[in-house]
């Protein structure tokens, strides 16, 4: 797990602990039942507060993208809960919002974006 905290980010530093935790999630580079660092390792690596980093997992828990197991730590959510699944469907809507929006700029039409999304359907299973 890669974290970089900026201090001149407006976001606070455990918002953006728990942003790119997440976006490491959604983009599969932590994997499902992958263990996290403890919260004091990953304060003591970022040296930073404890605190801090409990806020990030905490809410990084609460949105259902990792579990704690008591006792054992934190982890990275199994694909299959419906919560991280959600998430991710969260993300295909709002980047087909996006593709929708951009084919209207391209004046494209209906026929001609669902052409574009089968070939890149296609492409991306060879």
């Amino acid at each position: 797990m890669h974290i970089v905290l900026s201090n001149s980010s407006d976001l606070p530093i455990y918002e953006q602990i728990k942003e790119q935790i997440k976006e490491q999630i959604l983009a599969g580079d932590l994997k499902e039942d992958e263990m996290l660092p403890s919260l004091r390792q990953l304060a003591k690596d970022l040296r930073i507060s404890v605190l801090t980093t409990t806020r990030a997992y905490n809410e990084l828990e609460e949105a259902g993208y990792i579990t704690s197991r008591p006792g054992k730590g934190f982890f990275v959510m199994s694909s299959s809960s419906n919560l991280l699944r959600e998430q991710l469907i969260k993300e295909v809507e709002s980047n087909l919002n996006s593709a929708i929006i951009a084919s209207r700029r391209a004046s494209m039409n209906d026929a001609e974006l669902i052409d574009l999304l089968k070939l890149l359907l296609e492409v991306n299973y060879e």
